[in-house]
C-alpha cells in the first residue's frame, strides 16, 4: 500500500526543475526550529488519534512510546526528504526495523500502514504553515518539494511494508513447520512415545477428551494441491461441518477431524468435494488414540481398492475387508487358496469372472439384479458362476464359503488389478 493523496498541484518529481531544489533545501532550514516545534505537536496529535482509533495500537503501546516512535518517524521523513533533495539516497533502515518489529509483535499491517500515510498529510501540513508563519512569499517556491516528499514517503512505507510482509511469511512459515510436527506427532504416535501427546493437543487448539477421527486420502490424488487440505496443521471446516486439520504427506494426505457433536458420517459431505478415495476411522475419544485411528483409516482407505460404488470408506461399513487389509500374507495365501485357478487364467476370463463375483456380492446374491448391473442375461451371470465354482470348488449355496470367496475377492482388489 503506497500514498494515495498527493497535492493536486504538486509535479512529479522528474519535473521539478533543477535550479529549485537549493532553494528548498534553504527554505527548510530557514524553518528547521519552527519546523521541529510542528513536528512534535503533530506527533502528539496523531499519537491521541491513533490510540483513540485503533485497538490494536492501543493494546500493544503505550502513548510515551507510541508518541516516540512516530515523532522519530516524522523526522527521518524530514531527513529523507533533504537527502532527496541533495540527490542523496533515502535512508530506510529504521523504516525496515519497524516493520520487522510491528510484524514480530502482531501489529496489523493496515494499522501501521494508516498511521504513517496520517503522518505525512500531518508532515506536509506542519512544513506548509510553517513556511507561511516564515513568509508567505516562500509559499509558492516550497510546491516542488511537495513531489519530492510524496516520493519520499512512499519509499518510507515501501520499506516498512515489504519488510513487514516478509516477517510474516517468515513466520507463518515456522508456525505451518510447527503445527505439522506437532500433527505428526498425534497422527504417528511419536508424541506418546515422548509425553508430548497433552502439549501437542493443547497447540493445536484440541480438547483432552472429545470426538475424534482421522481420513486417509488415497496418494496421488493431487486433492491437498487444489480445493482440499490447506498447509499443514491448518484448520479447515465447511459451513457447519467439523474442523479438520490437514498434513499433506506422501503416504496420503491425512486429516485430523474434531467432529464435536457432529456424526461421523459427516465427514462424507465434507470430502465429497475433493473427488478421492478415502477411508475414514472410527471416533475415538482421546488425542492418545489417533495414531491408532490413522493406522485403522488407511485400512478403510486399502477396502476402497476397486470400489466405483462408494469414494469414501468408513472403516465400520467394511470390517471383512479391512480385516484382509490388515494381514497382507494371510490375505495373498488366500488370495492364492481360494481364487488361484481363476487367476491362471486369461486376462479376459479371470475378469469376467472376478467382475461378475464382485457384482453378485455386491447384489447381495441376487442373480437378476448382477445381471442388471452387468447389462446381460441372467443366465450368463448364471454360467458364469458355476464355471467360478467349478475352478474353486467352492459353492454359493454354502455361506461359510460364500464368505471365503469374498473374502478372498476383496483380496485380489486390495492387491490391485488381476
Amino acid at each position: 500500500m503506497q500514498y494515495s493523496e498527493r497535492p493536486a498541484t504538486a509535479p512529479s518529481p522528474a519535473a521539478v526543475p533543477h535550479g529549485t531544489l537549493p532553494a528548498m533545501e534553504r527554505i527548510i532550514e530557514e524553518i528547521r526550529g519552527d519546523l521541529d516545534r510542528r513536528i512534535a505537536t503533530a506527533a502528539d496529535r496523531l499519537t491521541d488519534r491513533t490510540l483513540a482509533e485503533d485497538p490494536a495500537y492501543a493494546a500493544l503501546l503505550g502513548r510515551a512510546e507510541l508518541r516516540e516512535r512516530i515523532h522519530h518517524n516524522l523526522r527521518q521523513a524530514v531527513e529523507g526528504l533533504v537527502r532527496s533533495i541533495r540527490g542523496l539516497p533515502v535512508d530506510l533502515a529504521d523504516a525496515r526495523a519497524t516493520g520487522v518489529l510491528r510484524a514480530g509483535q502482531g501489529l496489523p499491517l493496515t494499522s501501521l500502514l494508516r498511521t504513517y500515510r496520517h503522518g505525512g498529510r500531518l508532515l506536509w501540513q506542519a512544513l506548509t504553515e510553517s513556511v507561511a508563519a516564515h513568509d508567505r512569499t516562500r509559499l509558492p517556491g516550497l510546491l516542488p518539494a511537495a513531489a519530492v516528499l510524496w516520493d519520499v514517503l512512499d519509499q518510507l512505507t515501501d520499506a516498512v511494508a515489504e519488510a513487514y510482509r516478509h516477517t510474516e511469511a517468515a513466520r507463518s512459515a515456522r508456525d505451518r513447520e510447527r503445527r505439522a510436527a506437532l500433527l505428526d506427532a498425534l497422527l504417528d504416535g511419536t508424541g506418546a512415545a515422548r509425553g508430548l501427546v497433552s502439549e501437542a493437543a493443547a497447540q493445536l487448539g484440541l480438547a483432552e477428551r472429545g470426538r475424534f477421527a482421522v481420513v486417509v486420502l488415497e496418494p496421488g490424488s493431487g486433492a491437498g494441491a487444489g480445493s482440499g487440505p490447506g498447509a499443514a496443521g491448518e484448520p479447515q471446516a465447511g459451513a457447519g461441518g467439523p474442523r479438520v486439520l490437514w498434513r499433506i504427506r506422501a503416504d496420503g494426505d491425512t486429516g485430523l477431524v474434531d467432529l464435536g457433536g457432529l456424526p461421523l458420517d459427516s465427514v462424507r459431505e465434507l470430502l465429497a468435494p475433493l473427488g478421492a478415495r478415502a477411508g475414514v476411522s472410527p471416533v475415538v475419544e482421546t488425542p492418545t488414540a489417533l495414531a491408532r485411528a490413522r493406522w485403522l483409516a488407511g485400512l478403510a482407505l486399502r477396502t476402497a481398492a476397486g470400489s466405483t460404488a462408494r469414494r469414501t470408506v468408513l472403516l465400520d461399513e467394511a470390517l471383512p475387508a479391512a480385516l484382509v487389509a490388515a494381514q497382507g500374507e494371510l490375505a495373498d495365501r488366500l488370495r492364492q487358496v481360494v481364487l488361484g485357478p481363476v487367476l491362471a487364467l486369461p486376462g479376459e476370463d479371470c475378469r469376467v469372472l472376478l467382475s461378475t463375483l464382485g457384482t453378485w456380492l455386491a447384489c447381495q446374491g441376487s442373480t437378476t439384479h448382477a445381471a442388471q448391473r452387468l447389462f446381460c442375461h441372467r443366465n450368463t451371470v448364471s454360467n458364469r458362476l458355476r464355471r467360478l465354482e467349478q475352478l474353486t470348488g467352492r459353492t454359493l449355496a454354502d455361506p461359510a464359503q460364500v464368505v471365503e470367496l469374498a473374502l478372498a475377492h476383496a483380496a485380489v482388489l486390495q492387491g490391485g488389478p488381476a
